[in-house]
């Protein structure tokens, strides 16, 4: 069987793909602006931290989630979506029965051997973004837009070039 592995910060792009169905589906708005305050950081969120005063919108929380890994504007996002139930839900109903997000940031990057909490399989991986990337479950701007996002990141580096 294929070994489960510790989602750790790629759940944001499928965090972002759930936005954007939401977006799609007309129940969220990309320039809706989401205000927070300094009890909302967390561990590691280098652009929401310069935003305390005037906030950020959902294009924006995406755009740092995806392309700088910041840790509160994926918290913020998850709100936004019902928490990490909702994202394993969205996912569940993609097909995916393997991916599952349990933790918010930053106790979901614990990674405790055999824990199955916050985990997906490659292939499982790969089928989703496939289906978020080139599928009919999003737009085609929605899609175009989590490219740009994914094409952006500051912080993966070759590694995990999209």
């Amino acid at each position: 069987p294929e070994e489960t592995f510790p989602m750790m910060s790629t759940f944001k792009v499928l965090l972002c793909g759930a936005v954007l169905s939401r977006v799609d589906a007309g129940q969220e708005q990309l320039g809706r602006r989401i205000h927070y305050s300094q009890n909302d950081l967390v561990e590691y969120s280098p652009v929401t931290e310069k935003h305390l005063t005037d906030g950020m919108t959902v294009r924006e929380l995406c755009s740092a989630a995806i392309t700088m890994s910041d840790n509160t504007a994926a918290n913020l996002l998850l709100t936004t979506i019902g928490g990490p139930k909702e994202l394993t839900a969205f996912l569940h109903n993609m097909g995916d029965h393997v991916t599952r997000l349990d933790r918010w940031e930053p106790e979901l990057n614990e990674a405790i051997p055999n824990d199955e909490r916050d985990t997906t399989m490659p292939a499982a991986m790969a089928t989703t973004l496939r289906k978020l990337l080139t599928g009919e479950l999003l737009t085609l701007a929605s899609r175009q837009q989590l490219i740009d996002w994914m094409e952006a990141d500051k912080v993966a580096g070759p590694l995990l070039r999209s």
